[in-house]
Order: C-alpha cells, then sequence, then structure tokens
C-alpha cells in the first residue's frame, strides 16, 4: 500500500482544495470590483457570472465578500444569498465524500 502522502486521495484532496481556494480568491475580487463598479456607475459584472462563479467552487470567496463589502445583500438580491449558501453546502459535501465515502 501507498504512504498516504502518495495516495490517489490524497492528491485529489490536495487538487480540489487548490481549486476552490483560487476560484474563491477570484470570486471575492470579483464581488468586490462589482461593487467598486457599482458606486462609481461603471459597466457591472453581469450577476449570472457572479452567482456561476460562486456556485462552481467560489461560494468560500464570494459569501464574506457579500457580508464585507455589503454587496447583494438586499431583499431584492436574495438569491445571491441562497446560491452561495448552496455552494458552501455542495463542495463541503464533497470533500466530505472524498475523504470519508469514496474509496481509491
Amino acid at each position: 500500500m501507498l504512504p498516504a502522502l502518495f495516495s490517489l486521495k490524497w492528491w485529489v484532496l490536495v487538487i480540489y482544495g487548490a481549486y476552490l481556494v483560487l476560484l474563491s480568491l477570484i470570486t471575492f475580487a470579483m464581488y468586490k470590483a462589482d461593487k467598486n463598479k457599482a458606486k462609481k456607475g461603471a459597466m457591472r459584472t453581469p450577476e449570472k457570472v457572479l452567482l456561476l462563479s460562486s456556485l462552481f467552487g467560489g461560494a468560500f470567496g464570494g459569501y464574506p465578500a457579500m457580508l464585507i463589502f455589503r454587496h447583494k445583500t438586499k431583499g431584492e438580491h436574495w438569491y445571491f444569498t441562497f446560491v452561495n449558501l448552496l455552494g458552501i453546502v455542495i463542495h463541503a459535501a464533497l470533500i466530505v465524500l472524498i475523504l470519508f465515502v469514496f474509496k481509491f
């Protein structure tokens, strides 16, 4: 049996974790940039870009960005909170599945 450091599961977790961190940092920056554009009245980032970025792994950066910059937190944008929390749940569940369920 291979040592844990060289196991496939370890590498999957490292690569997936790096993906989540990178996409979360990018998503955080996107929310900040969009908030700055909103203040200046400049052309904005489309909502679907922000939402898809959060859903596909960037929610760990998108949700804190919403709270820190008070961006997309009003009542008419409830779906931003929903999608970000859904993204966090999905990707946390995938980490749990990789750790405890998948046998490889």
